[in-house]
This record gives structure tokens, C-alpha cells and sequence, in this order.
């Protein structure tokens, strides 16, 4: 079945999704992905996501290949929710006082306190034998993942980091499975290396959050809107431990994204200078919605509250900055980059 809109009318444009991966800041983009599905000129060719990100692509894809725009925002409504309930059984929440400080994290919480201290010393391998995660389970009732193998209506590309090798994998859309997806978002401190054909995957964001590189080669859209939920640029200097690890975090899964940024550039100066044939290379047109300062005064803690208040909170949020950029740039699709790379990115 495909419910694609169609890209043929003259009106309807089409473009390419990267999305970030943060834990349950990836809330945030399924509110993104609520407003962009009410956008009816709007088609979607192909999905690049990581971790969380790689979460909702997975849940949106199949949502929408059972039931269109509808069915891709019904599908993350019920992953959040299952995720929200799931993440009460937690021993790790949020307290009284962390809703007085309101730093939407888990700094009060005596658990995570103590989580964070020992997975620092000790291996999910000792403290984690049965592998247990929540998420795992949500994720199967949520997916249906012969509808995303099958879909001809949106290619999904998701990543994972080859533990041994260090290098980034990219899975193509018919090797989409539910190993595929957990191992996008295997956090290895928490969580056992996920094994796929006997080879063994941490979290993509180490090696691309997203990676790009699959729009430029297999899809036909040259305008790629990025969903970025790390922040790159902070106001003031870290110099509190809790505050520096933030940092350290939001640095390291941006490193990936920044070459292939550059790769963008790069190209697209050759072929204003007539140095490249523009028929034989794609120009690719960036956009970009991003959560600067909405993240930035997030704590790395946060990425696992999954708090029903707290998703709805970065949803809604989500769901008025794609507006405001529906609004702001869509007239830029199919035109030119509405995003500028080089005070952002370079």
C-alpha cells in the first residue's frame, strides 16, 4: 500500500528528513513531524535518522504506510504514550524538588544519582545481565516492521556504530528491523552492544547523528531538512562537573554531522564555480529546525525523562517551531538553502 502524496503536482514539494537522535528530547521531533504532516503540499522521499530519531522514523513510517499522514501521527502518539507509561515502571524519576528547581532532568533523584555513578564504574555486562530495556518492548507493539521493509512511499536509512571497527553503519530501508532500530539507540553504558549477523552496534550518534551521505546517493530530492536536538552553540562556559559532561555530550554527538556539512559546502562552491558539471553532481539545498535555545538549557539527565508532562512539553514545542518554519522558509524548498551553514555550522 502507498499513501504518498503525490510529488508530481507542480505544487507539492518534496524534501529529505535527518533526524537527531537525544533520548526523550526526541520528543521534540515528533512534534515536528506533526506539523510537517499538516503541511498537505508537502512529500516526503527519505528519512536518515539515529537513536531516537531512528525511534520515530520507525513509528512514523509505519504509521504512515497503514494509514497515511493520519496514521504517522497516530503511530507516535502511542510510542510516546507507551514510552511515558513504560518509564514510570523506572526506578529512576523525577522528584519534588527537580519540578521546584524545574530542571526538567533527574539531578534530585537519589537512583539516577546512584545509575550514573556505578555505570561509570561497572558494565551493563555485570550490572544489566538480562539486558532489560523497556523501550525494546515498546517499540515492537508500536512497529510493524514488515509495513516499514515494504514501504514505497518514504526510504528509511537508519544508523549504528560497528562497536568493533568504530565505523558507522548505515541500514538500508529492506534491512530495517527491530535489532536495527535498538541498536541505533544502544546507549553502552546502560545497555549490552545489540548483535546483528554476529556483529555487534552501539548508538549511530557516535558515528553519524545523522548521516547524510544516503540522501545525496539514493534519493532524487535535493532539499534535506535537518531536525537537530543537540545544540551546537552554548552562551555561557561550562565549569560545573554535571554542566561540562553536558557539553562534552552535545559535542560528541555533533562531531559526525560537521563533515559531512563541510562535504555540502564544499560541492556546492564547486559548482558555482563552474568546476563541477551541475548535471552530474546534486546540489543540495540544507534546511534546518533546530532547538538552540530550547536545549541548551536542558541537562544530559533529561534525555531519559520520559515524563508524559515532559514529552508533551518538547512536543508542543517541536510542533510550533516547524510551523514557524513552515511559515518562515517552505517558500525556500525547491529553491534554495533558507538555513545559513556558514554561521551555524562552519
Amino acid at each position: 500500500m502507498s499513501t504518498r502524496r503525490s510529488a508530481s503536482k507542480g505544487t507539492t514539494k518534496v524534501i529529505d528528513l535527518a533526524l537527531q537522535g537525544g533520548g526523550a528530547h526526541g520528543s521534540f521531533t515528533w512534534g515536528v513531524l506533526d506539523s510537517l504532516m499538516d503541511q498537505e503540499d508537502l512529500a516526503i522521499e527519505a528519512i536518515t535518522a539515529t537513536s531516537a530519531g531512528a525511534v520515530n522514523a520507525a513509528a512514523f513510517v509505519s504509521g504512515y504506510m497503514k494509514g497515511g499522514p493520519e496514521g504517522a501521527k497516530q503511530a507516535l502518539h502511542d510510542l510516546w504514550f507507551k514510552m511515558a507509561a513504560a518509564s514510570a515502571l523506572l526506578p529512576w524519576q523525577e522528584t519534588p524538588f527537580d519540578r521546584l528547581f524545574q530542571n526538567d532532568g533527574l539531578h534530585c533523584s537519589p537512583t539516577f544519582l546512584a545509575l550514573d555513578f556505578i555505570t561509570r564504574m561497572w558494565s551493563p555486562y555485570r550490572l544489566n545481565i538480562f539486558d532489560f530495556n523497556p523501550l525494546r518492548e515498546v517499540v515492537a507493539e508500536v512497529v510493524d516492521f514488515d509495513a516499514v521493509r515494504q514501504c514505497d512511499a518514504i526510504k528509511l536509512f537508519i544508523n549504528a556504530t560497528h562497536v568493533k571497527t568504530g565505523k558507522g553503519r548505515v541500514f538500508r530501508p529492506q534491512e530495517i528491523t527491530l535489532d536495527v532500530v535498538m541498536a541505533s539507540a544502544c546507549l553502552p553504558f546502560i545497555f549490552k552492544a545489540v548483535e546483528i549477523d554476529g556483529e555487534a552496534y552501539w548508538d549511530g550518534g557516535y558515528t553519524g547523528n545523522p548521516a547524510l551521505y544516503p540522501l545525496f546517493y539514493e534519493t532524487k530530492s535535493e532539499d534535506v531538512l535537518i531536525v537537530q536536538i543537540n545544540p551546537v552553540h552554548i552562551e555561557e562556559l561550562p565549569t560545573e562537573a554535571p554542566e561540562i559532561l553536558d557539553r562534552v555530550n552535545d559535542i560528541s554527538f555533533n562531531a559526525s554531522l560537521m563533515p559531512e556539512i563541510r562535504a555540502v559546502m564544499f560541492v556546492k562552491k564547486l559548482i558555482e564555480q563552474g568546476k563541477l558539471a551541475r548535471e552530474d553532481y546534486k546540489d543540495v539545498r540544507l534546511h534546518l529546525i533546530e532547538t538552540q535555545h530550547l536545549m541548551a538549557n536542558l541537562s544530559r539527565a533529561s534525555k531519559l525523562n520520559a515524563d508524559w508532562d515532559f514529552v508533551q512539553y518538547l512536543r508542543d514545542s517541536g510542533r510550533q517551531m516547524a510551523r514557524d518554519w513552515l511559515q518562515e522558509n517552505f517558500r525556500h524548498v525547491g529553491v534554495k538553502s533558507s538555513v545559513d551553514i556558514q554561521k551555524i555550522y562552519l
